[in-house]
């Protein structure tokens, strides 16, 4: 006799349910290309950096130098984790690696705190004190430049991908950056926005020693940089920390589940809602149902598969979807939960 395919169980038995109509997935993770393009852009103008700043002595330009090598080192931090974080779910970790992506985005915006504001508040400091001078900085100058450049190109293909998901989610890409688990794309905007604004302060600050003679500008400039980076990587560890916690999805996506799940024919009330962040494409939705007393356990379960191929049809980053039927009363749902940014 033929044999009987076996029941899948364990994390086998969690795999989703095709949602319908479900798009083909994307070849190629786009935040990959983004943190590769910022990586080597960061790679490039650092050493220019260095060696303009050693030449012309200026702490802000050592200060942009030191900027963009602790870039460099949390873009592949960024990469690291988008690699870690796509691994597949197994019985060590049902549901997936999606949270090292968090960890791994979280040591990057310690980096960038340590090794380039630190280093930038000191060294500015230290040129204010001592009041060294500058050789010439022209060569300065023609690195901001090309660095401006290089670093607005980089920048641009982060705004780009921003934009585009945020016009696919019908909300602004301030919001956007606000919500999104996507900390890779999130840590190349802000670090590239803070880039570009630390060059026109390098800028500045060279400019207004030149005029006055004194290297006081020079060291205000390298503090205001490390200031820059330190207000940038506090934005990315807390963005990080309350992800690694286990941050619900925001509220409008919240109370759009919730109504899916009521708009079941034999669901009741939908009493209470919990969702998780499980990495930056997966989400875990955990519901208690009520289900209308005189239905079958069949029916139930064929409704629990519904409202599965339901939610993923509208969500496709959603994993998994527990459902536990317990008593309730009817029209009262859990709304208004999630996060509101």
């Amino acid at each position: 006799m033929p044999e009987t395919p076996e029941t899948p169980f364990g994390v086998a038995a969690a795999t989703v349910l095709p949602a319908p109509s479900e798009p083909e997935p994307q070849a190629e993770n786009e935040s990959v290309g983004t943190v590769i393009i910022a990586g080597l852009a960061n790679l490039a103008i650092a050493a220019a950096k260095l060696v303009a700043g050693m030449l012309s002595g200026s702490a802000a330009m050592l200060s942009e130098a030191a900027h963009s090598f602790a870039d460099t080192v949390t873009e592949v931090f960024l990469y690291v984790a988008l690699r870690r974080g796509g691994k597949a779910a197994d019985e060590e970790h049902p549901f997936g690696y999606g949270k090292e992506s968090f960890v791994w985005a979280f040591i990057a915006a310690l980096f960038t705190f340590v090794g380039g504001a630190g280093f930038s508040i000191y060294h500015g400091v230290t040129t204010i004190m001592t009041g060294e001078e500058g050789g010439d900085y022209l060569l300065s100058y023609i690195v901001l430049a090309v660095s401006f450049v290089a670093e607005g190109t980089s920048f641009l293909r982060a705004k780009r991908q921003v934009a585009g998901a945020s016009r696919k989610w019908g909300i602004t890409p301030y919001r956007f950056l606000r919500l999104t688990p996507d900390t890779t794309v999130k840590a190349v905007y802000f670090e590239d926005s803070a880039a570009l604004i630390g060059l026109i302060l390098a800028a500045v600050g060279l400019g207004l020693t030149e005029l006055t003679g004194s290297e006081f500008w020079d060291g205000l400039s390298s503090i205001a940089i490390g200031l820059l980076l330190l207000v940038v990587a506090t934005i990315l560890a807390r963005a990080n920390v309350s992800l690694l916690v286990g941050r619900a999805v925001p509220r409008r996506m919240h109370n759009q589940i919730a109504d899916d799940l009521a708009g079941i024919p034999v669901v009741t009330s939908v009493p209470t809602l919990l969702t998780m962040q499980l990495g930056p494409g997966d989400i875990l939705v955990a519901a208690k149902v009520d289900f209308d007393d005189d239905v079958s356990g069949a029916e139930i379960e064929e409704a629990s598969d519904e409202a599965e191929r339901r939610l993923r049809a509208r969500y496709p980053g959603i994993r998994y979807v527990f459902l536990d039927p317990t008593r309730g009363k009817a029209g009262r749902n859990h709304r208004d939960g999630g996060v509101d940014l």
